[in-house]
């Protein structure tokens, strides 16, 4: 049993050489040096899903807030934010506390785009400022409108049927279970390996690599002078 223990801490010893990378930001580094410039699609889908936090993943430095941890009622969570295309790609992905609302990130993952000329959104980017910013910028939204909402808004109901492709982006991310579940400390280290997996599952299997658009803004509100 000795020498099996051994033998099990050492595998688990070799798996930590993607904190020193995430330190330095080699993974984003390698993703802009792999890339070449292209058009990102016009119409882009918007949403975020739930990663569980794990029990191990607390004690992080400067607190769970700082590591992109948040209190929900589902428990310590943290959240991903992504724009994806029709092809199910991830083009933007932010890492934030789990209870960070949705229509507070938006305007951060569009500013990171440029190309857009239509965006696909579920009812939590249903704000009067967020709308207001997407047509300043010459973008569509295609977002329907809150149930208590006075006066009712219209959307091309024909178009946001497309939104399903950012649901099966997160459906592939989490088919890893690095990804679906958080056992990281560091919210650097979590978000390293969410951008190796998406680049994996996404974009190095094709031949070529559009622009690669990733970003990390944990713990970081999108109205903060932007520094990770």
């Amino acid at each position: 049993m000795g020498r099996l223990s051994a033998g099990i801490w050492a595998g688990q010893d070799g798996l930590q050489s993607l904190q020193p990378l995430s330190a330095q930001g080699i993974w984003q580094s390698i993703f802009e040096a792999a890339a070449e410039p292209a058009e990102p699609p016009e119409r882009m889908a918007l949403d975020s899903t739930h990663v569980k936090a794990h029990r191990c993943a607390g004690g992080g430095k400067g607190g769970a807030s700082e590591q992109a941890i948040g209190i929900t009622k589902g428990g310590r969570n943290s959240k991903i934010h992504g724009l994806v295309d029709k092809l199910c790609r991830p083009w933007v992905l932010i890492l934030t506390p789990g209870n960070t609302a949705d229509c507070t990130v938006g305007p951060a993952c569009v500013s990171l785009l440029d190309g857009i000329a239509e965006l696909l959104g579920d009812k939590a980017y249903d704000s009067n400022s967020f709308r207001k910013s997407l047509r300043k910028d010459g973008i569509k939204p295609v977002i329907p409108g809150r149930s208590n909402r006075k006066k009712r808004i219209r959307h091309d109901k024909q178009a946001y049927k497309d939104r399903n492709v950012i649901e099966r982006c997160y459906c592939r991310l989490k088919d890893f279970r690095r990804i679906a579940t958080r056992y990281d400390k560091l919210a650097r280290n979590y978000f390293s390996a969410l951008c190796l997996v998406a680049a994996v599952a996404f974009w190095f299997s094709r031949a070529r690599f559009p622009l690669f658009g990733i970003t990390w803004r944990a713990c970081r509100h999108p109205d903060d002078d932007g520094k990770p």
